[in-house]
C-alpha cells in the first residue's frame, strides 16, 4: 500500500438505550424481550458529555444511534453539545428528519423506515432524500449473515429484509444518500474481531464514505480495515474502548491515530 494512500479512520459513536449512553450486544436487541438484552456498559456521563469529548478532540463522522423510544432528548443533547457534526439514527423518516438536521444534526441515518413490512421502498428512499436532500441523508445497512450472503437487518436488527448487501444495492441506494453506516450485528458488542470478509467486500463495493462498527477489538484493527478496504471504509470502535468501559483499547489512542493519518485521508 502506498503512502499517499487513505487509511481508515476512526469514527466515533454515542449508542442511547433508555436514555442513556450504553454499549450493548446488539443481536440480543429486541422490542419486548428485555430479559434477554444483554448490555456491556451503562455510562455515568450524559450524551452531550460525550459530544463535547468528541469535538475536543475534533473527531468528526460520528454517529448517535438511538436504540428504541426514549432517546430523543438525550440525541438532541448530544447535537446540541457540537451542531452540525453528528449524525443521528433511529426511528428516523421522511416526516421527522428535517427537524433533526434542524436540531443540529450534520445528518439523519435512515434504515426500518425503507423497509415496510421488511420489503425495501425505492418510493420511501427517494421521499426522505429529496425531503432533506443526499448529502445530508445516511444509509445504514447494517446486517446479518444468512449463509454466504449478508442481509439487510431493521427493527433493532431483529427483522431480515429483503436487501441483499452487494454491489447491486449499494450503487442503487448510493444515488440517493452520501455516505453508508454498516453495523455487522451478528458482531456487534462482542469485541471477538470484525467481519474481515464483509469488510473485504465493502472495499470493492462502496464508491461512497462508509463506516463499519462490529467487533473491533484492537488499535491494530485501523490497520486491518485499511488493508481489507484499500481505506474505502472506517471503523467504529465501541464496548472495546476504555471510555465505554472497556479494557482493550484507549480512548487517547484512537484520538492520536486519527491526527496522525487523517491530514492525508
Amino acid at each position: 500500500m502506498s503512502s499517499s494512500s487513505r487509511r481508515s479512520l476512526f469514527r466515533p459513536c454515542i449508542d442511547l438505550h433508555e436514555g442513556q449512553v450504553k454499549q450493548i450486544v446488539g443481536g440480543t436487541l429486541s422490542a419486548d424481550a428485555t430479559a434477554s438484552l444483554q448490555t456491556n456498559f451503562v455510562s455515568r456521563l450524559s450524551s452531550g458529555d460525550f459530544a463535547r469529548l468528541y469535538r475536543q478532540h475534533g473527531l468528526t463522522g460520528g454517529h448517535v444511534i438511538m436504540l428504541g423510544p426514549g432517546n430523543d432528548q438525550a440525541a438532541r443533547d448530544a447535537l446540541a453539545a457540537w451542531p452540525g457534526a453528528l449524525q443521528v439514527g433511529g426511528g428516523i423518516n421522511e416526516g421527522n428528519a428535517v427537524q433533526w438536521l434542524e436540531a443540529g444534526a450534520s445528518k439523519v441515518i435512515v434504515t426500518s423506515y425503507l423497509f415496510p413490512d421488511t420489503k425495501f421502498s425505492l418510493e420511501r428512499l427517494k421521499a426522505i432524500s429529496s425531503a432533506v436532500g443526499a448529502d445530508k441523508l445516511v444509509v445504514d445497512v447494517s446486517c446479518r449473515r444468512r449463509g454466504d450472503k449478508w442481509m439487510v437487518a431493521m427493527n433493532k436488527w431483529q427483522s431480515i429484509t429483503d436487501m441483499e448487501v452487494n454491489q447491486e444495492s449499494l450503487d442503487l441506494l448510493s444515488e440517493y444518500c452520501s455516505e453508508f453506516l454498516i453495523h455487522a450485528a451478528d458482531v456487534e458488542g462482542l469485541c471477538q474481531g470484525i467481519d474481515q470478509e464483509l469488510v473485504k467486500k465493502l472495499g470493492q463495493w462502496v464508491t461512497i464514505p462508509t463506516t463499519y462498527a462490529g467487533g473491533a477489538r484492537d488499535l491494530s484493527d485501523l490497520d486491518l480495515v485499511t488493508h481489507l478496504s484499500g481505506g474505502r471504509v472506517d471503523l467504529t470502535f465501541g464496548s472495546a474502548v476504555d471510555i465505554f468501559g472497556g479494557k482493550l483499547v484507549r480512548f487517547e489512542d484512537l484520538v492520536e491515530y486519527n491526527q496522525r493519518y487523517s491530514i492525508t485521508s
